[in-house]
């Protein structure tokens, strides 16, 4: 593992930038570092030391992998919005747009909080993979920052480590691993489970200083062994050891392996110049050594989604000891430990290289695009459930029947394989035929599968039931693309068959009602860009005839002044409770909820016998029973309830704008309905009396938490009269 360098100084990172031949561009990265160390001059980091030498380690991090100047310079000034009085205005006029934007762009990143249960971490998701797709040197920045940080993690408290070692392994390591840079992403594993998990980390490198000694003599007995075998054969090559990472050790073992089951321990990694020599090595390593079989991969053939490209076997070598052999070539290995890193060295090939290293990268990113599209249209659950499938787990590889390869997530059907295709073959398709097999639609694809789509030109389209079959949110969201295109047609067409039928019963002519004025009003009021939306807005409900008559005379109620209208001062009627509430001892009898308090399932409640009117059930807590001792009678719900209950909450807030609105909106794809509002005072400070129809207790204990979250609201209780 490496360690971070406190002493660090420009001339060190000079050193190391020796890529960069470009005089201008090596000036302008000594002008960063020099106006980083002036605007953090006597800022101290918490280990004691200069606060430069994080941006200097950070830049020096980024060498290793070869980033260019701008990433180099991003590097250097990372820190100076977060940590200066630098303006984004003086960075832009100082470094330019580029460099700008690459700082704004961490800056934005190092402010949010990773930390925090569910829903923060997938907002957190959501924003590192937007940020990405407006220029992946962002997140490459962020690693290299986090990794310099993880570096002198001991600083910080043992609960803080921790955190940090977590969010490490949940959000970041994954990214680095999918832009494959190996380099970083080991050592970031290796340094998150340190602080993580200390116990096992340790338990680890005890066990592997226990066998290093045999382990070094066997490996360098068989590296021996292989290069003579390719001496012979005339094959350049080198061959290095192999260090398994620590990380990957516990992976294997919290699977439930043994350490001395964990065979590529021993590992060979051969490196020669051509992929022709990469095969010649296999066979030659083969021919003297057996191989096991499953244990074989050919990823040059077939590339990982990162890039990544090698033979592994493992074979039985020395005295029966397996070793994990990789076969790669030295271009297979750059891009191995740099990923999508390893096309920054853009100088060597000539000046429009630079363009094509950025399509090159954007190509990479695809996989975080297919699953922006769920921005607008998923909510969180099915986001994040789809970034940890399609995102962050393993793939499969499937074949075209011309050889092409395609990246499919584990789980993937044919539906999947024929939108990854082409819309037009997933839209047309009538059936699939895998290796040679005629296969049902929600047939789960393998590895190397041959897929053959049969597809009819006269289909009339997709079957609704595909979208429960498919996996990859790409084909979900083509097929609902399809249809809400179908029902946006019908929508436009039955919204303007009523108003036709509604224009014709008030004897309106059409051509009258739709003049140039009218139209205009009625499109701006209602915010629509033509006719055809109208329409369907009409045929799908969401706006009413009576609210477009409105419009035109000047009777204009918003969509959401109607929803008020109709709940504002409205009685509530008190649901029948036959059956829902179990009343110890007695089977028939009329059993009321108390006006008062109005219990709903979850709450806790007695029973108060009345003089002529059966049961009245009181929440335990009202005040209106809680000294009674007389006529009270043990109840219960029932367990099973499929009614809802209306019950009574007071809102405090200290502004009135919007904030019914707001907290109508908080129930809309819920399964609660707002049944009326009175507004009981409005002096300095406002506060509502809203009944809401709710079906238990946990349900509307989340929607008050909700609503106090909003701005401008005090408090959020239950009210009992």
């Amino acid at each position: 593992m490496r360690k971070d360098k406190p002493n660090l100084t420009y001339e060190d990172l000079k050193d190391k930038l020796a890529y960069i031949t470009d005089v201008q561009e090596l000036d302008l990265i000594r002008k960063a570092y020099m106006f980083a160390y002036e605007k953090h001059f006597g800022q101290k980091r918490l280990t004691g030391e200069d606060y430069i030498i994080h941006p200097l380690n950070v830049a020096y991090i980024l060498t290793e992998i070869y980033a260019d100047s701008s990433t180099i310079c991003a590097a250097l000034l990372h820190d100076v919005l977060e940590n200066s009085n630098t303006t984004k205005e003086e960075l832009s006029e100082t470094f330019g747009e580029e460099i700008t934007s690459l700082v704004k762009g961490i800056h934005k990143i190092n402010k949010l909080n990773f930390t925090g249960e569910t829903e923060a971490v997938i907002a957190n998701h959501r924003k590192i993979l937007v940020g990405l797709c407006e220029d992946v040197r962002v997140i490459i920045l962020k690693l290299a920052d986090r990794l310099h940080n993880m570096r002198t993690l001991w600083v910080i408290p043992e609960k803080s480590q921790r955190e940090k070692a977590k969010e490490t392994l949940d959000i970041l390591t994954p990214i680095a691993h999918r832009l494959g840079i190996s380099s970083i992403k080991s050592e970031l594993e290796d340094l998150s489970l340190r602080y993580y998990k200390p116990d096992i980390y340790f338990e680890i490198v005890e066990n592997l200083n226990q066998s290093k000694s045999e382990r070094d003599n066997l490996v360098i007995e068989m590296k021996n062994k292989v290069s003579e075998m390719l001496n012979k054969n005339n094959i350049k090559h080198e061959i290095k050891g192999r260090a398994k990472s620590i990380y990957s050790i516990y992976k294997k073992l919290d699977k439930g392996k043994k350490f001395s089951d964990i065979y590529d321990l021993l590992a060979l990694r051969v490196y020669v110049d051509t992929e022709q020599d990469c095969y010649q090595a296999l066979g030659i390593i083969h021919s003297q050594y057996r191989p096991i079989p499953k244990r074989f991969k050919d990823y040059i053939a077939m590339p990982k989604s990162n890039m990544y490209q090698s033979l592994h076997t493992t074979v039985f070598g020395i005295d029966g000891h397996l070793f994990e052999i990789q076969i790669r070539t030295y271009e297979m290995d750059k891009v191995a430990e740099l990923g999508i890193a390893s096309h920054w060295s853009y100088k060597e090939k000539g000046s429009n290289v630079k363009a094509s290293i950025q399509n090159a990268m954007e190509q990479k990113l695809q996989f975080f695009r297919t699953i922006m599209d769920l921005q607008n249209e998923a909510n969180d659950e099915e986001f994040v459930k789809t970034i940890n499938e399609e995102v962050l787990k393993d793939n499969i590889y499937v074949f075209t029947p011309k050889g092409d390869v395609i990246e499919l997530p584990v789980g993937s059907t044919p539906i999947d394989f024929a939108y990854r295709v082409h819309s037009g073959v997933g839209d047309k398709m009538v059936g699939a035929i895998v290796n040679n097999n005629i296969v049902p639609l929600d047939y789960e694809l393998k590895d190397n599968d041959i897929i053959k789509i049969n597809t009819n030109k006269n289909s009339t389209g997709p079957n609704r039931e595909w979208i429960n079959m498919a996996k990859t949110s790409g084909a979900k969201n083509k097929i609902k693309n399809f249809f809400n295109k179908i029902d946006k047609e019908e929508y436009v067409k039955k919204g303007e068959d009523l108003l036709k039928d509604e224009l014709r019963k008030r004897k309106i002519v059409m051509s009258e009602f739709f003049d140039d004025d009218n139209l205009d009003k009625i499109l701006s009021d209602l915010k629509y860009s033509d006719l055809n939306e109208l329409y369907s807005s009409l045929g799908s409900n969401k706006v009413t005839l009576n609210q477009i008559f409105n419009i035109i005379n000047n009777e204009n109620k918003t969509k959401e002044e109607l929803i008020l209208s109709k709940t504002t001062n409205k009685e509530v009627v008190a649901p029948t409770v036959k059956n829902d509430i179990i009343v110890k001892g007695i089977d028939d009898i009329k059993v009321n909820v108390a006006s008062c308090c109005k219990p709903i399932p979850g709450d806790r409640i007695l029973g108060y016998i009345t003089k002529g009117n059966g049961i009245t059930v009181h929440r335990m807590v009202c005040p209106n029973v809680s000294e009674l001792e007389e006529r009270i009678i043990e109840v219960k719900w029932n367990e099973n309830i499929s009614k809802k209950y209306p019950t009574t909450i007071l809102v405090h807030a200290n502004e009135n704008k919007n904030i019914l609105l707001d907290i109508i909106s908080k129930t809309s794809n819920t399964d609660i309905t707002v049944q009326s509002i009175n507004t009981i005072s409005s002096s300095e400070n406002y506060l509502y009396e809203i009944t809401i129809v709710v079906s238990n207790k946990d349900r509307l204990i989340k929607f008050m938490n909700e609503i106090s979250a909003i701005n401008n609201i005090i408090d959020v209780e239950r009210l009992i009269k």
